[in-house]
């Protein structure tokens, strides 16, 4: 069935994406490509060292990411630390890419905002409300900066949309997963709207290897909580959330509950012609169906912790948590990303009854029949480098995967 999709696999030309990085290896400053994969072996950040890969499998590749470690402020006596960040966009890439080049930006400028507003020599009263809100003193990062980065990201969005709706409607059926971590001051900050996943790798004193502990809530309308919460938030909706071809959605129509984008299902303005008939509900709402606000977990790193293992859930369909784990943690660093990404492929033409071989030569566009786009940043925690201060200031990486496999790549 799919011998006319196969073509002759190709090794890439190793050439470079744009990006800063504080790599160890000089051959791959800012990663290479290899066909329908994107891939940086190994680098440095603040805490340690990290590795990440991309594999194209949509015609378009909808996943972004990027990490990025050094100033979390435009300020230079803000703080310090490591930013992670994986978008897994649906409907196309232009929500996906428009969160990788904005997300970030906006953590940036809401963290200097803040400590612009606390070094202004204000009394404590005035203060009180804009404590409540951000990170104070201490400079750390906030749950509340997180979360308002989001919003604004998404605010941003949907003003793009509107601008576009007429010339361009459909970019209202578009939007994007959207998972980060922040690493700062010894916590890890996990904010996540949609169904992309961070599990940290600990060791434990008595168990052989490490264990896989899951750190970030998934929306995804499979999980019947997600569903009781839609439920309880539309409850004269019959049909909030559907099973359809015996897969649940929300009106039938999207799997996750919260993203960034998705303008169809926040404003109904954006609900109507010209917007093709597919994505049109019947009935009009009021109040926005999905949400853009992540949810936020704190975890405090202690010296268990070995690595963390942000993906898109291209990787979670095929792996569990602790076979990713096991795999990291059983095998060399260097190019450990790009093995989790082969790893969930192999898997993939397995449930196909195909080898991995064939599985490689199957075009773009048609792959995503047999696999998602898949996006892998593995981030070790070295607490030799943790503890060390001066080191905090030592490093700056800046480097962005997804959205630069070459228009007509190669196979991988």
């Amino acid at each position: 069935m799919v011998k006319p999709c196969w073509k002759p696999s190709v090794e890439g030309d190793g050439s470079r994406w744009g990006g800063r990085d504080g790599s160890r290896q000089g051959g791959d400053p800012n990663g290479r490509v290899d066909g329908l994969m994107w891939y940086k072996d190994l680098g440095n950040h603040l805490n340690g060292e990290f590795s990440m890969s991309v594999i194209q499998a949509n015609g378009l590749l909808e996943d972004h990411s990027q990490l990025e470690s050094g100033p979390l402020s435009s300020l230079s006596s803000g703080p310090h630390g490591t930013f992670i960040g994986v978008y897994d966009g649906h409907g196309g890439p232009e929500t996906s890419r428009f969160v990788n080049e904005n997300l970030f930006l906006n953590l940036k400028s809401k963290k200097s905002s803040q400590e612009h507003v606390l070094g202004n020599g204000l009394e404590p009263g005035e203060l009180s409300s804009i404590v409540s809100e951000f990170a104070s003193e201490h400079q750390e990062i906030s749950a509340n900066v997180i979360k308002k980065a989001f919003l604004e990201t998404e605010e941003e969005f949907l003003a793009i949309v509107k601008q576009q709706w007429v010339d361009k409607p459909q970019i209202a059926s578009v939007g994007s997963c959207c998972l980060v971590g922040v690493i700062c001051n010894g916590l890890l900050y996990v904010a996540n709207a949609g169904d992309s996943r961070v599990v940290l790798g600990r060791a434990e004193k008595y168990v052989r290897g490490a264990t896989a502990i899951q750190l970030s809530t998934e929306h995804n309308a499979s999980i019947e909580s997600v569903r009781d919460e839609l439920r309880s938030l539309h409850p004269h909706d019959s049909q909030i959330v559907v099973l359809k071809h015996k897969v649940w959605r929300v009106k039938g129509l999207i799997q996750v509950s919260r993203s960034i984008g998705d303008a169809y299902l926040k404003k109904a303005e954006f609900n109507r012609e010209p917007l093709l008939a597919k994505f049109r509900l019947s009935e009009p709402f009021s109040k926005p169906i999905l949400s853009p606000e992540p949810s936020i977990f704190i975890h405090k790193l202690n010296p268990k912790d070995q690595f963390l293992i942000f993906a898109s859930d291209g990787l979670w369909e095929h792996l569990s948590n602790q076979e990713a784990v096991d795999i990291v943690n059983n095998c060399p660093r260097s190019g450990i990303a790009k093995r989790l990404v082969k790893a969930a492929l192999r898997v993939a033409a397995k449930k196909r009854e195909m080898r991995y071989t064939d599985l490689k030569k199957i075009d773009r566009g048609v792959r995503r029949h047999f696999h998602d786009d898949i996006t892998v940043v593995v981030v070790f925690l070295d607490q030799a480098v943790m503890n060390n201060r001066n080191s905090s200031r030592s490093c700056s990486v800046s480097i962005k995967g997804g959205g630069g496999v070459p228009t007509n790549p190669v196979k991988s």
